[in-house]
């Protein structure tokens, strides 16, 4: 079975990708965590957990999720990464992920698709875009034949660097970067409610027509990236960068 959380489609895309390729049923995590409901979820055959990178680990609101839930069955486990570059450490945060759960770990994939963090970083175009997504799909598809055979995924080299990332610059990110309070919709905001609906934390709200944010923001990029009227700014780190969405995803 394969357990997505996603915010702008990249990681449901990849994981499409895979109950496509294996036969397996996907499971998309949003609603459990938008509802605060722990998910009970059996399979006989190996679990495959997808997810985007924050910081160079998986995102909290997942690895939570993933710790509340029951999950029977099958005690394997892969991971599935995606990012705009790499995934730092990640695989140590996962093994520790695992052994509380009882599962055995069978490694992570790093899947390089397009950038999605508008609050810091470029942005490709649709072109750009359209050549990584072409480019991951060998990597997915050998990590299918992985999962198939139920070896292992290949270990990925760690270096220093890489441990700092995914330790103190990923509580650094948390504890600096994090935040909704920068985001705001301009004039060109049309009301439609969008974004209320597509936050995983319900952490906006339409106040006299306007989105307003609390203080629950996971920076997953959902809103600013989904706004069919693109009136939704961060400060003023997302003025002129095109949004994005995974377009092979959405089917638009």
């Amino acid at each position: 079975m394969i357990v997505c959380f996603s915010g702008t489609g990249n990681s449901r895309y990849c994981a499409q990708l895979l109950a496509a390729q294996l036969g397996e049923e996907l499971i998309d995590a949003f609603h459990f965590i938008r509802d605060g409901i722990r998910a009970e979820l059996c399979s006989a055959r190996p679990w495959i957990f997808v997810s985007p990178t924050y910081g160079w680990q998986i995102p909290r609101i997942f690895a939570d999720f993933l710790r509340s839930s029951c999950f029977t069955g099958s005690r394997s486990a892969y991971f599935v990464m995606t990012c705009g570059s790499e995934i730092g450490n990640a695989g140590s945060a996962l093994q520790t992920l695992c052994a509380e759960k009882g599962f055995t770990y069978q490694g992570v994939l790093e899947v390089i698709m397009p950038e999605n963090y508008i609050a810091m970083f470029p942005v490709p175009d649709e072109s750009e875009s359209a050549q990584i997504i072409a480019a991951a799909r060998p990597f997915l598809e050998a990590g299918a034949d992985c999962i198939g055979q139920e070896t292992p995924f290949p270990a990925r080299k760690k270096s220093a660097v890489d441990k700092l990332k995914t330790g103190v610059v990923n509580s650094l990110f948390y504890a600096l970067c994090v935040k909704a309070k920068a985001f705001y919709a301009t004039d060109t905001c049309v009301g439609c409610g969008k974004c209320e609906t597509v936050c995983p934390l319900n952490n906006i709200h339409l106040k006299v027509g306007k989105p307003i944010w609390g203080d629950r923001c996971t920076h997953c990029m959902a809103c600013i990236c989904g706004c069919p009227a693109e009136a939704i700014e961060y400060g003023k780190h997302s003025h002129g960068k095109p949004r994005y969405q995974c377009r092979e995803y959405n089917g638009s």
